[in-house]
């Protein structure tokens, strides 16, 4: 890098949040609403509190299947028609499920929003998960599944919360399921899992876009006041339960050129109190294209074209890791100069410089972020899953500014734990174990891609 200074960051652009209005109908159901009336569309989204976490045991992978399988029939429509007729009115419906919900949304033009929104209340409510279009939805996973462990990026992210969580922990097995628990869902339990977690009192309502308060509700209320039934109760499983210590695995992928690394810990949950500061820290660690671990792994040293560190933010305590991939001849060094990065953000407070551009650029994205009613509609979800403040977003940017070096320095301390790092690499083990175990983190576990921990519980 040049030892020029950089160019002084422009001023923050103004920038106002929609206004927030909610309600709760007397089923339960929740309606947010944000008018935007910039553009001449409306997002309406369902939230429903049926995220991954509450997937039986056993059947991890069926919030997602439930949610993937909404729109392949309801009513006397199956799943063809449906799509024609929802791109009839210019929009398509869309749902997923995450770690803490299931999502379903529209977005479409106000004069078509009555029509969409009656057939998006049908779907939701009353889908009839055709046998054959859930095993095909099934098979898809199985499809994705077996692709992404063929390769070494999607091996190391499978194997890496593998070794990670304990193998009873919901998070030590993708959100969408693996592949023992995912060829043995069926109709049964994705109708199941719908009939007993898809229920007014756990579902929100959010409309943003050009549409009053006043409309919204009155749409909500046409088509859902009449939706009733207690949701089940909440898993009761600890999701981020976790194996303890410094450990070391090395997944064998022989005449692999490079290495696949992933190094780091269980994070914390999105609800902790230093979250921005947090945030900020990781900015100026691997967040950012100028972070620490990328200008270290990429610029100075040419171990590699990226390198990014991350919390995966979730209710429970998602894992915090680093990810790179490296030529095999330099694994070691790629894992050692990362170890010291970790070290060095928790010995000493970020330079001035690198606090500004960290939290210039965090203040000046977010304008860009919000610029479209998905996209403020997915924020407002977030809010509403993680119970974020009504305020959080009018005064995001001045709370991020305000974030000092000593904060920084604090939340590294107090969230990175070199105690408990677990190093994973994916490559050719003749090439890269000694290596590996000579930097002594822990004695150095070698498996075989195959060796799936979850199924036999290894650690």
């Amino acid at each position: 890098m040049s030892g020029s200074p950089r160019p002084e960051a422009a001023a923050v652009r103004p920038y106002q949040f929609p206004a927030v209005h909610r309600h709760r109908l007397g089923n339960g159901l929740r309606v947010v609403v944000a008018p935007m009336q910039r553009l001449p569309l409306v997002t309406a989204m369902a939230l429903v509190d049926a995220g991954a976490v509450e997937d039986p045991v056993g059947a991890e992978g069926l919030a997602a299947l439930t949610a993937r399988t909404l729109d392949e029939g309801s009513g006397s429509l199956d799943g063809a028609a449906l799509t024609e007729l929802f791109e009839s009115l210019g929009t398509a419906f869309e749902a997923s499920a995450d770690w803490d919900s299931s999502v379903a949304r529209i977005t479409v033009m106000p004069q078509h929003l009555d029509s969409a929104f009656a057939r998006f209340a049908e779907v939701l409510r009353a889908p009839s998960f055709p046998d054959r279009d859930v095993a095909r939805r099934r098979d898809e996973r199985l499809d994705d599944l077996a692709q992404a462990l063929a390769e070494p990026r999607g091996l190391a992210d499978m194997r890496f919360v593998g070794f990670l969580y304990e193998p009873t922990a919901r998070f030590a097995h993708p959100a969408g399921g693996d592949r023992r628990s995912v060829s043995l869902l069926d109709r049964d339990g994705v109708r199941s899992f719908h009939a007993t977690r898809y229920r007014p009192a756990v579902t929100t309502l959010v409309f943003v876009g050009d549409i009053t308060p006043e409309d919204a509700l009155r749409l909500a209320e046409s088509r859902f006041g009449d939706w009733q039934g207690a949701p089940a109760a909440p898993t009761a499983a600890a999701a981020d339960a976790v194996r303890r210590g410094r450990r070391s695995v090395l997944v064998a992928k022989p005449g692999a050129p490079q290495s696949e690394l992933r190094i780091g810990h269980r994070g914390v949950p999105r609800g902790h109190p230093d979250y921005l500061a947090i945030v900020v820290m990781n900015a100026i660690l691997g967040g950012l294209f100028s972070s620490r671990i990328n200008l270290n792994l990429r610029e100075r040293n040419a171990f590699t074209y990226g390198a990014s560190s991350g919390f995966d933010w979730r209710r429970a305590a998602g894992p915090f890791v680093v990810s790179t991939a490296v030529q095999s001849d330099v694994t070691d060094r790629a894992v050692q100069e990362v170890l010291r990065e970790l070290d060095a953000i928790r010995e000493s407070p970020p330079t001035a410089n690198e606090l500004s551009l960290a939290t210039d650029y965090l203040a000046g994205v977010f304008p860009i972020r919000y610029e479209t009613t998905a996209a403020v509609a997915g924020a407002i979800g977030g809010a509403i899953v993680y119970g974020l403040p009504d305020n959080w977003f009018e005064t995001y940017r001045d709370r991020v500014q305000a974030v000092t070096a000593a904060d920084v320095h604090a939340a590294a301390r107090a969230v990175i734990d070199p105690g408990q790092l677990l190093v994973l690499a994916v490559g050719d083990a003749d090439a890269v174990s000694k290596p590996l175990e000579s930097i002594e983190h822990g004695a150095l576990k070698v498996v075989m891609a195959t060796d799936d921990p979850t199924e036999t519980g290894t650690a």
